[in-house]
């Protein structure tokens, strides 16, 4: 639900799961047929693991991080690692690039620009994504909702940013 002043959407567990299986439509209705999935971690995990599920392909993990400070809400430096963790050894072919959003289009245009540099192996390379922000520099081949405002997304499982262990403790104490 996107908030009247468009500063705030928020998103359940069931309307999350619902736009991945939009974005899963989306790519199957292209027609187009990959090798595997690469997800950026963390946004990308959740849907990457589910579309891994649906087309019954592997899945690679690429870490990224820039949204560290301010719990989380300001970005930062961008961050990515020099490894991608991959079920059949190097990452080659047709590869499906999955992240959760387009937010400034920062990591996504890094993300792609490196992969294009330094794995010849990728022969195409496609993005999808759940959100585009209108702020974006980067649109995604596949995704769900243009968000035309700037709003900060309130994912479902971002409650457990703020759990820490003593507090599951004191949640289950029995």
């Amino acid at each position: 639900m996107l908030t009247e002043d468009g500063k705030h959407l928020y998103v359940s567990y069931d309307e999350y799961h619902a736009l991945i299986e939009k974005l899963a439509l989306k790519v199957h209705h292209s027609d187009w047929q990959f090798d595997t999935i690469l997800c950026l971690a963390r946004g990308g995990m959740r849907p990457g693991d589910i579309l891994s599920r649906i087309f019954d392909k592997p899945l690679a993990i690429m870490s990224t991080s820039s949204y560290r400070a301010d719990a989380g809400t300001v970005q930062g430096h961008l961050d990515i690692a020099r490894y991608i963790t991959t079920p059949n050894g190097e990452i080659a072919g047709r590869v499906l690039l999955v992240d959760d959003l387009a937010d400034t289009g920062h990591t996504l245009n890094a993300v792609v620009s490196l992969l294009k540099a330094k794995y010849a192996p990728i022969t195409e390379l496609r993005s999808a994504t759940l959100w585009v922000k209108g702020v974006s520099t980067f649109v995604p081949d596949y995704y769900v909702d243009f968000l035309p405002t700037d709003p900060w997304i309130h994912q479902p499982f971002e409650t457990y940013d703020a759990l820490s262990p003593d507090k599951l403790l004191e949640r289950w104490k029995v």
